[in-house]
């Protein structure tokens, strides 16, 4: 027995409200998140005490902490006037740099969880820059942790990219010469271009070190 119009209609309305309250949903619970990590301290004002033994995993999670650390700083107390600049009107502005380095934290992250990628690392994201701060230091956190439990190695490690209906698998070694050395290289970014803008990075931050040299600030979510 075929469908009568009306019985269609009424499918799709009760799929539109489906789709529409899922949305609302997941919007709802995702701010919840936020909210929750908000309560917490970012982490990465300083660099924790290193391990007592070297191990593959323990290096990189090493130079993803380092990372962590020259982020943090490098985007400490930006004003919407820093965020703005760019130095030539091709490049891009501070901001669009920092879209790019949280794309690349989630190229380092997701492959240490197993996790497929399907982006590129080149959106530009439409939060807030202080949401966009938050979860670019959690995921280079939570990456540097997983490699810390002594349950991961990198030997095992494979780089999954998700290209149309095919997968390209790589080595653990393109993690570091790519996303990481490039999130570095972007970094170096935004402190030239924040000196360039009148704001310089806190010299009080010291990168050899891993330790704020001075009293810092009450901590902004800016």
């Amino acid at each position: 027995m075929s469908k009568s119009p009306l019985d269609y209609l009424l499918k799709k309305k009760i799929s539109v409200n489906y789709l529409r309250i899922m949305f609302i949903l997941t919007c709802f619970f995702g701010i919840q998140v936020l909210s929750l990590a908000q309560n917490k301290p970012l982490p990465y004002s300083e660099i924790g005490e290193y391990p007592q033994t070297y191990t593959p995993e323990a290096v990189v999670a090493r130079m993803i902490d380092g990372l962590g650390f020259r982020y943090y700083w490098a985007t400490e107390s930006l004003r919407p006037e820093d965020l703005k600049f760019r130095p030539t009107p091709e490049a891009r502005s501070s901001e669009e740099t920092i879209d790019h380095i949280m794309g690349l934290s989630e190229w380092i992250l997701k492959p240490i969880k197993g996790e497929i990628l399907t982006r590129s690392g080149e959106e530009i994201s439409k939060l807030p820059f202080a949401l966009k701060r938050e979860r670019t230091l959690w995921n280079l956190k939570e990456a540097s942790d997983l490699l810390k439990t002594g349950r991961i190695s990198i030997a095992d490690l494979k780089i999954n990219i998700k290209a149309g209906d095919k997968i390209n698998s790589h080595p653990f070694w393109n993690e570091i010469n790519g996303p990481i050395a490039d999130a570095l290289w972007h970094v170096g970014q935004v402190v030239a271009f924040r000196r360039s803008s009148g704001n310089p990075f806190d010299g009080k931050a010291n990168v050899f070190m891993g330790k704020y040299m001075g009293t810092p600030a009450v901590e902004t979510k800016n």
